[in-house]
């Protein structure tokens, strides 16, 4: 057992040293590999990256939400019909009389919230800050599992009576407040004065994409009025001023039509799509006809956008494999090349005693540690390369063990695989025939 070990232990350092004698060779049948465990290793890590984004994206939707969103429609589009003169149908677009409709008819609601969303100017005593106004009831918070970092969030009792309250954001705690106490400070928005009484904590809520169109709104440099103030304050305002006036005259558009979106969430998963269908039945009704809304299940979507980003991941994989299956091929290329050259060194070592075998395993061995070491040198190309993905296009990757370990196994099995043939031919030449080779 020793001597078997001694015997293939001298097959290694002779592959070794002929390595070692021929470096810029080496390294060049090496750079296949390098690039192939690399580009696998950063394929996976952008697939890995996408995918948690699209489960933190589903975290921040929430699974068992309902989205009715308003959707742009010409005023009193004409409807035609065959051998019928166009008539017009009007919808009073998305209000609470659709709210009320839908607690009545659908029982397994847990939350219908209401939303009002208005970009605007804020003012504090200490500064100004162009943000977003939005007009909601107490369930919003519920719903999204937000929470205050100092005071308290408004009430039911407060949003009823309409109260001049607010919770405001992180970035407009500090451009507005600063080092001053937010809570118990005030706000200006479109001539009304509102009293802070919490700041949210940061959802980390990622600005764009699905997260923020699907989801919570980004509540950083927003803050958070009850929706029946905006409705009941701005509405007397209007009556009694022109609406040219600014913003206030801006906020005509949004009560004409009052909402801009309801968040219906479920009290289980599994009456989603029913609970849907329902909904679009009773605003088809409700709406006259008129397609001025849409409802939208954000899981959905998202499990939709997961199977298509796997779907890219795979062709990703695929084409990183073929890189590797390239770089084996040159491996075999080389070695075969390597045959040609050293037929003599194989005669000779032939003629002194080296088996079969001990040819086999030296010119094996040989490919095995040009792939190890292009693997080895290819894992850290990878990783550096992830990170400058992440770095300077802003994609999220994420290298898993299991992705340096696949490519780590792969490029050692290009090795043994492409290898072989070159090494069993070598070990099939005649010793008088390599010897007699010029």
């Amino acid at each position: 057992m020793v001597s078997f070990w001694r015997r293939y232990l001298h097959d290694f350092e002779i592959a070794l040293e002929s390595i070692r004698g021929n470096k810029l060779k080496s390294f060049l049948t090496a750079l296949g590999i390098i690039f192939g465990v690399a580009a696998v290793i950063s394929m996976l890590a952008i697939g890995s990256g996408a995918q948690r984004e699209i489960l933190e994206q589903m975290k921040q939707v929430g699974v068992n939400n309902i989205l009715v969103k308003v959707v742009s429609q010409p005023e009193g589009e004409a409807q035609e019909e065959e051998g019928k003169s166009a008539t017009k149908r009007y919808s009073p677009g998305l209000n609470s009389r659709d709210i009320a409709a839908m607690r009545a008819a659908i029982p397994s609601l847990r939350y219908i919230t209401p939303m009002v969303t208005y970009e605007g100017t804020l003012q504090s005593v200490y500064g100004r800050l162009a943000g977003t106004v939005v007009g909601t009831a107490p369930d919003y918070f519920a719903l999204y599992h937000l929470s205050c970092t100092a005071g308290r969030l408004f009430s039911t009792h407060q949003a009823e009576r309409g109260e001049l309250v607010c919770v405001i954001g992180q970035e407009v705690r500090a451009k507005l407040f600063g080092q001053h106490a937010p809570v118990g400070g005030r706000l200006k928005f479109a001539g009304l004065w509102f009293t802070v009484i919490g700041v949210l904590e940061d959802a980390g809520a990622a600005e764009g994409g699905s997260a923020e169109e699907l989801g919570p709104v980004a509540s950083r440099a927003a803050i958070f009025v009850p929706l029946e103030t905006l409705e009941r304050r701005y509405l007397s305002r209007m009556l009694r001023k022109p609406a040219t006036e600014g913003e206030v005259g801006m906020l005509r558009a949004h009560f004409a039509a009052p909402l801009d979106r309801l968040v219906v969430q479920v009290t289980d998963t599994r009456y989603l799509e029913n609970t849907a269908k329902v909904m679009e039945r009773l605003l088809a009704r409700l709406h006259a006809g008129v397609q001025d809304y849409a409802v939208i299940i954000p899981e959905k979507l998202l499990q939709q956008q997961q199977r298509t980003s796997s779907i890219f991941n795979w062709v990703l994989g695929a084409i990183a494999g073929i890189s590797l299956l390239v770089g084996g091929i040159g491996i075999m290329n080389i070695m075969f090349a390597s045959v040609m050259e050293r037929i003599k060194e194989i005669g000779t070592r032939l003629a002194i005693g080296a088996k079969r075998a001990d040819i086999v395993a030296q010119f094996l061995w040989e490919a095995i540690l040009i792939s190890l070491s292009g693997g080895v040198v290819g894992i850290g190309v990878g990783v550096a390369l992830s990170y400058l993905i992440t770095h300077f296009a802003g994609i999220e990757t994420i290298v898993s063990p299991l992705s340096v370990l696949i490519s780590f196994g792969v490029s050692v099995g290009v090795g043994l695989i492409f290898g072989l043939a070159p090494a069993r031919r070598a070990a099939r030449r005649s010793p008088i025939e390599s010897l007699r080779y010029e």
